[in-house]
This record gives structure tokens, C-alpha cells and sequence, in this order.
């Protein structure tokens, strides 16, 4: 099977591609009020829908992109000994005001609500106070630790402004992950593979050379953390970088101190717009000890445990990507997240032996294990289909028409270059082989 053209180890692998039976369309224009290039050209090109700004629904074709994502993010966690789980969107009040975090002054996100009975809940927006009241029940020894968990979880954001399409939402899918360690050294371990875990699934998604990790303030969860920044003209950050030295700071907290500690001067460092696709947090034992999750040491003592906290914006990352490759014609999805790695196109449906012959070559790639999206329809012309393929962003396009037939070949373009070459049709297979391996 070739390498980078395989089935969702974990996702249902559908068989019917044919793109006259997509009940999403293509759209020759994006909402109005719509200004982010991301939303434009996801809408455009039928991924997404848009329910109310900062509310986006994910079609078919979104939601393969998503499955990918999460996949190869969710075999990174597991890598490093995460277990997957799922936890509630409804949050009890209580347990966040053990931490304070109850308070809109402290947190002016949340979105908030009321049951039957009167008693307030709210909708998740972080997991932290939940899942460790949860391990309460599962942390007793030090025999238990370390415990990592994560999940990918619908989060909720009362923005003020949601912006930036999918990247900034009101609603969006999440995949945070906890760790819960015995002691600090214990933690630092823990955080360290984290980061390298992170830096696997931004390389994998083809992002990890414009991204930094950054020293920013904590916001609502602690005093500092880390951030994952991407280089992007949509961004909506900017930090401060020296690639020499391989530096960054978010414009936060760029200070004198900040810049001293750094061992950097402020003319050194060159400002670039960029988009948050990850974070890290270190609670050390405060929340723990306000939740009161301790557990017993190796002399029978009880000590907190240590809190660590881990994001990435599934969906976020989704319109980073969008962000990044693409043109004015439209998407460039990277290899390793595209709904489909190919966009076969017939361009004489009418024809009963062209169409045969795309018929072939479809059964051909399904047989090989090739995702693959099979524009069947016959009410669109070739200038048509060329945009739509375009603006959909498969690495690669395949044609067939009456000029390969001829040939006895296939159009073959890979959508991030200029020109298309013709490959005799019987070397097809071997062809896109040799091109997964590039």
C-alpha cells in the first residue's frame, strides 16, 4: 500500500467518493461579513458552514480533514503514555469555585446556564477542575503516578469578537491533555516529552519550521506559560523572535526584564505576525491542593500531586493550515491531513468509453488503498472542474479526456506546481508511489 495514501486506522473509511453525491457544493462566494481567507475558502469549497459568527458546522469533507488531524495528534499523546477519554461539555458550579475560576472576573469566558431545578452550570471551556475531581477516585499511591489523560472535547468561549474564522470561535474541538505527577522531577519529564510530542505533530502537519514556542503570560489558567506560535499573515498574535538563537517572546510580556533574562537586545529581535495553534501549562500542586487530590509517597505521607495542562486547537490548527498553504485559486492541503490525497476528473461523462476509463482508474485507486475524490458530475464543464479541484486542494489532480485517452495516459499536476504532465496509465500506480516518497 503506498505510504502516505492509507485508510484512518481509527476512522471509518468510506468508499462511495463520488463528487456528484457530496450534498455539500462548492460555492462561488463566501458570506459577506466573512473577512478571514480560512473561513472564505472553507465555506467556498464546501468544509464547513457557517451557523453565527464564531459557529461553524463541519461537512464531509471538513470533517476528514479533522479526523486526520486528530489522528495524528492523538498517536502523539499515546506515544508518551496518554490515554484517551471523553469528558462532559456541562460543568457544576461548585467545583469551579473551589478554585476560583467560577468568577467572570477571573474567567469572562464562560458560557453559563441554568437547570430545571435552578442550580447554575456552565459549559466547558478547559477540563482542569473536572478531570482532576475525577482523579480523585483514581489517585491514592504513588504506585498510580504518573497519570496522563486527554481527550478531544468540544470547548465553548463566550468571545467578546469572535474573529479569524475557525481559528478564533466561540465553539471549537479541542484536544487537551492532563498529567498528574508524584513530585517535580517527576512533572518536568512529563513536560518535556509533551513539548517534543508537540513539535512531532506540528512537523507531521508541515508547520513545524514557521512555528516557536514562546514565553507568554498565563491568562486565565496560570501566571506564565508556554505557547505554540505559526508564522501566518492571518495570524492574530505577533511575537518576537531571533532565529539565530532560536528566541521567542510573545509581545506581552516583552519587557527589559524579559529581554535580560533572554540574553537579547530588543533591535535583535524581528517581529512577525503569527497564529497560536498550541499551548503548555504548569499548575505545579495549587489546583490539587485546592481540589484536594493527594496522594500517599513511598514513607506513607500524603502529598499534592502536580498538575500539567496541554492544548491544541484541532479546529484552530484546521484554519493555521488553510492560513499557510493556499493561493488565489484556492487550498493546498500538506499530504498528511488532505480530505483526499487524490481529485479525479472526467471531463467527458458523456462519453460512454472516457467514462469508462475514469471508471477504471477510480476502482484502480480504490483497490490500492488511494483516497480518493472521483468528480463524476456531468452538468459542470472542464473550466468547472479545474477550479473546483483547485480550490478543494488535493495534493494531486488526475484527468481524463478524450486527449489522455488517445495517449493512453492520465493528466497528472500536483497542486502545489505550475505545470501537469501526462502518465501513460499503465505506470499510474508507480508513479504516485514514487511521489509519496518525495
Amino acid at each position: 500500500m503506498v505510504p502516505f495514501l492509507h485508510t484512518w486506522h481509527k476512522v471509518c473509511y468510506i468508499k462511495n467518493m463520488l463528487q456528484s453525491k457530496l450534498f455539500s457544493k462548492v460555492r462561488k462566494e463566501a458570506p459577506s461579513e466573512e473577512v478571514s481567507k480560512n473561513a472564505k475558502l472553507l465555506i467556498k469549497a464546501g468544509f464547513i458552514y457557517k451557523e453565527m459568527a464564531g459557529v461553524y458546522a463541519y461537512l464531509p469533507l471538513g470533517l476528514r480533514v479533522l479526523e486526520k488531524i486528530k489522528n495524528i495528534v492523538r498517536e502523539e499523546m499515546e506515544k508518551i503514555g496518554g490515554q484517551e477519554i471523553i469528558m462532559t461539555a456541562l460543568q457544576r458550579k461548585d467545583l469551579w469555585e473551589k478554585t476560583d475560576r467560577w468568577d467572570d472576573k477571573n474567567v469572562d469566558v464562560w458560557f453559563k446556564s441554568k437547570l430545571q431545578s435552578g442550580a447554575d452550570i456552565g459549559f466547558a471551556w478547559s477540563h482542569e477542575e473536572p478531570i482532576t475531581e475525577m482523579m480523585k477516585g483514581c489517585v491514592a499511591s504513588f504506585r498510580d503516578l504518573p497519570a496522563l489523560v486527554f481527550q478531544f472535547q468540544i470547548k465553548f468561549r463566550n468571545e467578546l469578537r469572535a474573529k479569524s474564522g475557525i481559528m478564533r470561535g466561540r465553539e471549537f474541538l479541542m484536544k487537551d491533555m492532563y498529567s498528574y505527577a508524584a513530585n517535580k522531577e517527576m512533572h518536568d519529564k512529563i513536560y518535556e516529552r509533551a513539548i517534543q510530542a508537540y513539535w512531532n505533530v506540528f512537523k507531521r502537519v508541515g508547520i513545524k519550521n514557521d512555528t516557536f514556542m514562546t514565553f507568554a503570560s498565563g491568562g486565565a489558567f496560570t501566571q506564565f506559560s508556554h505557547e505554540f506560535q505559526t508564522i501566518t499573515d492571518g495570524g492574530e498574535d505577533f511575537i518576537y523572535i531571533n532565529r539565530e538563537k532560536n528566541i521567542a517572546v510573545n509581545a506581552e510580556i516583552l519587557n527589559d526584564k524579559t529581554l535580560k533574562e533572554l540574553g537579547v537586545k530588543q533591535e535583535e529581535l524581528e517581529k512577525v505576525e503569527t497564529s497560536e495553534v498550541g499551548n503548555i501549562f504548569s499548575f505545579g500542586t495549587g489546583k490539587c491542593e485546592q481540589l484536594g487530590l493527594f496522594y500517599k509517597n513511598s514513607e506513607g505521607e500524603s502529598a499534592p500531586v502536580w498538575l500539567g495542562s496541554y492544548g491544541i486547537g484541532i479546529t484552530r490548527l484546521m484554519g493555521v493550515l488553510v492560513e499557510k498553504f493556499s493561493d488565489d485559486r484556492g487550498i493546498i492541503w500538506p499530504k498528511s491531513v488532505a480530505p483526499f490525497q487524490v481529485h479525479l476528473l472526467c471531463l467527458d461523462v458523456g462519453d460512454k468509453k472516457i467514462k469508462s476509463s475514469a471508471d477504471k482508474i477510480y476502482n484502480l485507486l480504490l483497490k490500492e488503498g488511494i483516497e480518493v475524490l472521483f468528480d463524476d458530475r456531468q452538468a459542470k464543464t472542464a473550466g468547472e472542474k479545474f477550479a473546483d479541484a483547485d480550490l478543494i486542494g488535493a495534493p494531486i489532480r488526475l484527468v481524463v479526456s478524450k486527449k489522455t485517452e488517445d495517449a493512453k495516459s492520465v493528466e497528472m499536476k500536483i497542486r502545489s506546481e505550475a505545470k501537469a504532465k501526462l502518465v501513460p496509465s499503465k505506470s499510474l500506480i508507480n508513479t504516485l508511489k514514487k511521489y509519496a516518497k518525495i
